[in-house]
C-alpha cells in the first residue's frame, strides 16, 4: 500500500478504464488517505474519517469499474450493493446492516485464502502422510521390532515416491469427512431479511450441534483436495482469522452503494411506493457515519469504512438526500459522458478490451481475428448513434454492437482449422447499418 501513490493509482486505473480523470483522482486520494491515516499516531488517528464519494453519471461510464479496480489494487474487502434492494425497517426488504455482514464475510474469505497460501506446503505434506496411512496402514496390534520398523519405513518411502509420481491417483481409499450438522432452512418473516435470520440461526445451531464425521470412498485424486483443505483448516488459528478479518473491514473496507438515486425522492413524498425511501436513508446514516454492527464474527465498527455511492440522478440530485446523509458524502464527482473518441479507446486500449476478448475467444478455435482501424471507428460511431437514438447505456452498448457484428463467426467457427478473419469498415456497415436505421428493429437487436 505504501507504494501506491495517487499518481500510481490513477496510472493503474488508466490500464482498465478510459477517461474519467476527476473520478480517478478522487478515489486515488481517498485510498492514499487510508495509508496516511495508519501512519498518524495517537488519538488523532481515530478522529480522521474517510471522505465518502458520490459518483454522478449515467450508466455505462465506468462508476462500478472504478470502485472494483480500486478495491482490487488495495487488496481490500469490497462489496457492491444496490440501494434499491433495501427498505426501511418494518417494510419487506433487506436490512441495511447486511451490507457490513456481507463485507465481513468477504474479508474473512480474503484472510482465509491468504493464510491457506502460507500453510499450503505444510498442509500438502500432512495430507500426503494421511493418504499413505490409508494406502499402507500401520498394524498396531503388537509392538514392532527394530527390523520391522526399518522395513516399514523403506516400504513407506517407496509408496511415497509412487504416490508423488501419480501411480495411485485412481486407487480408491476411505476417508473421514466432516459434514455440517446444522440443517438447511429458510426463514420467512414480516420484516424481510429472512436470509439473514436464517444465517444467524444456522450459525447458532452449528455451535451447539457440531459437525459429524462420515466415511466416504473416493479416488486418491479427489481425496487429496479434501485432505489438504482439512489439514489447512487445522493449521489456521480461527481466532486470529476473525481478528484479522474484522481489522481489514474496519480499516480497509470499501462499500460501493449503487443506484443511490433510487432512494432519493425529489418531491419528498411520504406515501405510495416512495414511503420507505427516506427511511432507507435514515437507516443507512448510522452505518455511514460510524456505528457497531453485529455479525457472526462479533461486533464490527464502521467508522472508517469507505463508502462510494453512485447514481444517474436523472430526476433528482444529491441535494435531495436528507441533509445528514449529504454531509457524509462530501466529495461529489460528475462523470463525463462518453464520446466517439472514448469508444474507440475503450475498444482498443484497456488490457481487457472487448476486441482483445473476442480475439482470445476465437483464438481458442485456432482463428486469428483482426480489426482494421476504420472498422473500429465504424463500430464506435454506430454505438454512439444508437445511444443517441435510444436509451444511453454508455460503453455497454459496445457489447451489443460487437455481439451482433460477430454473431455469425461465433456460431460457425468451431472446426479448429487455422484461419484469419479481418473485420473491415465495409463489413461493419453492411452488417449493422440497416439495423441502426430501422429503429424498431434496433430496439430488439442493439
Amino acid at each position: 500500500m505504501s507504494q501506491l501513490t495517487p499518481k500510481q493509482i490513477v496510472k493503474e486505473l488508466d490500464r482498465y478504464i478510459v477517461g474519467q480523470t476527476d473520478a480517478k483522482r478522487a478515489v486515488a486520494i481517498a485510498l492514499r488517505n487510508r495509508w496516511r491515516r495508519q501512519k498518524v499516531e495517537g488519538d488523532m488517528r481515530n478522529e480522521i474519517v474517510p471522505n465518502n464519494i458520490i459518483l454522478i453519471g449515467p450508466t455505462g461510464v465506468g462508476k462500478t469499474e472504478i470502485s472494483r479496480r480500486l478495491a482490487s489494487l488495495a487488496k481490500a474487502p469490497f462489496v457492491k450493493v444496490e440501494a434499491s434492494k433495501f427498505t426501511e425497517v418494518g417494510y419487506v426488504g433487506r436490512d441495511v446492516e447486511s451490507i457490513i455482514r456481507d463485507l465481513t464475510d468477504v474479508a474473512m474469505s480474503i484472510v482465509k485464502r491468504e493464510k491457506q497460501i502460507e500453510v499450503q506446503g505444510l498442509a500438502d505434506n500432512l495430507a500426503e502422510e494421511r493418504i499413505l496411512d490409508f494406502l499402507f496402514p500401520n498394524d498396531g496390534a503388537h509392538k514392532p521390532t527394530k527390523e520391522e520398523v526399518t522395513r516399514h519405513k523403506k516400504t513407506r518411502n517407496r509408496l511415497r515416491q509412487k504416490l508423488q509420481n501419480g501411480d495411485f491417483e485412481d486407487r480408491e481409499i476411505e476417508i473421514e469427512v466432516t459434514e455440517d450438522a446444522a440443517p438447511m432452512m429458510q426463514v420467512f418473516g414480516p420484516f424481510g431479511g429472512g436470509e439473514d435470520i436464517g444465517m444467524n440461526i444456522k450459525d447458532m445451531l452449528s455451535n451447539v450441534m457440531p459437525g459429524h464425521t462420515k466415511r466416504r470412498k473416493m479416488p486418491v485424486s479427489d481425496a487429496r483436495h479434501i485432505l489438504i483443505e482439512m489439514e489447512a483448516d487445522n493449521l489456521m488459528d480461527q481466532d486470529e482469522l476473525v481478528r484479522s478479518a474484522k481489522e481489514r473491514v474496519e480499516n480497509n473496507g470499501i462499500v460501493f452503494l449503487d443506484e443511490i438515486d433510487k432512494i432519493v425522492d425529489r418531491d419528498g413524498g411520504g406515501s405510495g411506493p416512495n414511503v420507505s425511501r427516506e427511511g432507507v436513508q435514515r437507516d443507512l446514516l448510522p452505518i455511514v457515519e460510524g456505528s457497531r454492527v453485529p455479525t457472526k464474527y462479533g461486533m464490527v465498527k464502521t467508522d472508517h469504512v469507505l463508502f462510494i455511492s453512485a447514481g444517474a440522478f436523472h430526476v433528482s440530485s444529491p441535494s435531495d438526500m436528507i441533509p445528514e446523509l449529504q454531509g457524509r458524502f462530501p466529495i461529489r464527482v460528475e462523470m463525463n459522458k462518453l464520446s466517439m473518441k472514448d469508444f474507440v479507446k475503450i475498444l482498443k486500449h484497456p488490457e481487457s478490451s472487448l476486441i482483445k476478448q473476442y480475439m482470445a475467444l476465437l483464438g481458442a478455435e485456432n482463428v486469428t481475428l483482426k480489426f482494421e482501424t476504420d472498422a473500429i471507428r465504424a463500430i464506435a460511431k454506430i454505438a454512439v448513434d444508437v445511444n443517441q437514438k435510444m436509451e444511453n447505456i454508455g460503453a455497454r452498448r459496445l457489447h451489443t454492437v460487437m455481439t451482433t457484428l460477430l454473431d455469425e463467426y461465433m456460431f460457425e467457427e468451431s472446426s479448429g482449422r487455422k484461419k484469419t478473419i479481418t473485420i473491415t469498415k465495409k463489413m461493419v456497415e453492411e452488417k449493422l447499418q440497416d439495423i441502426v436505421e430501422d429503429q424498431d428493429l434496433s430496439k430488439y437487436i442493439l
